[in-house]
């Protein structure tokens, strides 16, 4: 999997490419870290529209995520999210844990 950071005005983007899966791991961890440093970054949007597979690993990362951005008071969506990814997400009802667009 692929990440890369972009931060503008008071939004910070993750976005995702390939198969979000434990091999993924260290790479999204890092871009976290990366992505919670950005000063003025109010907001965090995961941009998951090309994101193949989502295991649950995947699952697990994403709530990693949350708790830490909460902690640092920031706010997660998940944008971009389709197909298979969708299904993934809804079995797992993570519209109760986030804005899913």
């Amino acid at each position: 999997m692929d990440t890369s950071v972009t931060v503008s005005d008071s939004a910070a983007t993750l976005r995702l490419v390939g198969r979000f899966d434990f091999k993924a791991h260290r790479e999204f961890r890092e871009a976290v870290e990366k992505l919670l440093q950005q000063s003025g970054a109010r907001a965090v949007k995961v941009d998951m529209a090309e994101v193949s597979y989502l295991d649950s690993s995947a699952l697990g990362m994403l709530l990693m995520l949350r708790d830490k951005a909460k902690a640092a008071s920031r706010d997660v969506s998940l944008v971009g999210v389709s197909g298979s990814v969708r299904q993934v997400l809804d079995i797992a009802n993570f519209s109760k844990l986030f804005s899913i667009n």
